[in-house]
């Protein structure tokens, strides 16, 4: 699985520095950190809306399409700031065998 996000990863690198007028992840990076931000906080809410929908007999597939969405999205975002997507992957895997709520009480613990 995480294939696909390093495939992604990589091809969000490539494009970061194209033509904005030729690529959407350029044009993204060209119009600078909170016109992505803005986005990643649209597909968010899409994301939510999608959800409830799909909790009350809505299509599956919507809330499928918008969850990439956000995904897509977000890793513009990483990209955007330098973040390498396998950091997160990292982090992730990090957590593996861990409690849900002991994670959430070490990171509460440090700020």
């Amino acid at each position: 699985m995480s294939d696909v996000l390093q495939q992604l990863a990589a091809t969000i690198e490539q494009r970061r520095q194209a033509d904005p007028e030729q690529s959407y992840v350029a044009s993204l990076h060209h119009r600078g950190l909170n016109k992505i931000l803005e986005k990643v906080g649209e597909e968010a809410t899409e994301v939510l809306l999608a959800a409830k929908d799909a909790g009350n007999g809505g299509e599956r597939e919507a809330l499928v399409g918008e969850v990439a969405d956000l995904w897509f999205h977000s890793m513009v975002m990483l990209s955007h700031l330098d973040v390498d997507v396998s950091e997160v992957l990292d982090c992730l895997a990090q957590r593996f065998g861990v409690s849900g709520l002991e994670e959430k009480a070490s990171r509460n613990e440090g700020g």
